[in-house]
């Protein structure tokens, strides 16, 4: 088996970019947030961001939505860190692991249709033909999922294989447990892996409130929110990261920031109780023995007590950090976001050890167990 470590971190969101601000959002009380724009729902909105550092042509900017800006750059930052942005042969042959939900609608067209089908003698035709005509959202390139992986090998010349993997929360720990697994088998030695994720959308405020999921109140830390019925705030951002073998970083002279010691993720039924017990059975299999937790909680009443009892248990002395305090719920991008956090906190001599968690709004559990490099 390999080592597999970590040598590129690219993270941008409410708190900032790069992983000192994050570092020193930790110790903040809540990232920027946004209660107007989307009231009553709130956002961690991203912190202004030059795409053009990044993404230099103007041609290829305007084809992306936020989501895939936000991906783009995150992933150039990751390359940057990694020393490997203008190594074209490398790159030729870097994996891309990408988790991404779907694209963003077209805001103005979906009120049109809305309106027009009131009036329709036969709404079932209206609808298909607007649909087929206006709307057409499995073919419109920029709504595609694995667009981002796209532009990522596009702008950055990343074109060894490439998988994007949808699921929400669980895309992510999932996008980091097959490169893990795939470099320890020795399969592959390089890596880019992460997410994103565009929080400022009515659509997706919309759905997630249907679901009874979002926090309206006043802002309160993740794990004070289940007293008064608990509930997620949505932050846009994105975070990426360059993970290879030790063998693959020390032939090309990397530094290695922190290892990957093991990755896991499950599936309860989402019983009371089924939460602690998952994330209890994952990090005793990584025999995990963190001095620091970067938990993806979400807030969310019920899912949130059973992660804080399955922390008291596991690690009982640790510092516990939520993303959610730092980023905002980034979805798709909230495990690849608490690994970058995890191994800057690492690389920079404040944890020897963290263990990563990713307790999905709906379904979906995960663990990374995240070591020195040495």
């Amino acid at each position: 088996m390999h080592d597999v470590v970590i040598t590129g971190i690219g993270i941008v969101s409410a708190s900032g970019e790069g992983v000192e601000a994050h570092l020193e959002a930790l110790t903040r009380a809540s990232p920027p947030l946004d209660r107007e724009t989307f009231a009553p729902f709130s956002v961690h909105p991203v912190t202004a961001v030059d795409f053009e550092k990044q993404i230099a042509k103007k041609s290829d900017l305007r084809q992306m939505e936020p989501w895939q800006k936000l991906g783009c750059y995150a992933a150039g930052l990751a390359l940057d860190s990694a020393g490997v942005k203008d190594d074209a042969e490398l790159k030729s042959r870097m994996h891309l692991i990408v988790s991404a939900g779907g694209g963003e609608r077209d805001y103005a067209v979906d009120g049109q249709i809305l309106s027009g089908i009131r009036h329709a003698d036969n709404p079932g035709v209206y609808l298909n033909e607007h649909l087929m005509a206006d709307l057409r959202p499995t073919l419109f390139l920029a709504q595609l999922s694995n667009l981002l992986a796209g532009n990522i090998s596009i702008v950055h010349g990343v074109t060894g294989a490439s998988r994007t993997f949808m699921g929400e929360e669980s895309s992510g720990i999932d996008a980091i447990r097959i490169a893990q697994s795939r470099i320890a088998s020795g399969q592959n030695d390089i890596f880019l892996i992460g997410g994103a994720y565009n929080a400022e959308r009515p659509d997706v405020l919309l759905i997630y409130e249907m679901g009874g999921f979002l926090w309206q109140d006043a802002h309160r830390p993740v794990w004070n929110r289940p007293a008064d019925g608990g509930g997620l705030i949505l932050g846009s951002g994105a975070a990426f990261l360059v993970l290879e073998s030790r063998e693959h970083a020390q032939a090309r002279g990397a530094t290695a920031l922190a290892t990957v010691a093991g990755v896991s993720s499950d599936r309860t039924r989402r019983e009371p109780g089924s939460v602690t017990r998952s994330l209890v059975r994952q990090a005793e299999a990584l025999e995990a023995k963190p001095d620091v937790v970067i938990s993806g909680a979400t807030g969310i009443k019920g899912i949130t007590e059973d992660e804080q009892a399955a922390l008291a248990a596991l690690a009982p002395n640790a510092a516990i950090h939520a993303t959610g305090d730092t980023t905002g719920h980034m979805m798709e991008g909230q495990a690849p976001a608490g690994l970058a956090i995890a191994a800057a906190l690492i690389a920079r001599g404040q944890s020897n050890e963290a263990l990563v968690t990713s307790v999905g709004h709906w379904r979906g559990e995960g663990c990374v167990r995240v070591t020195k490099a040495s």
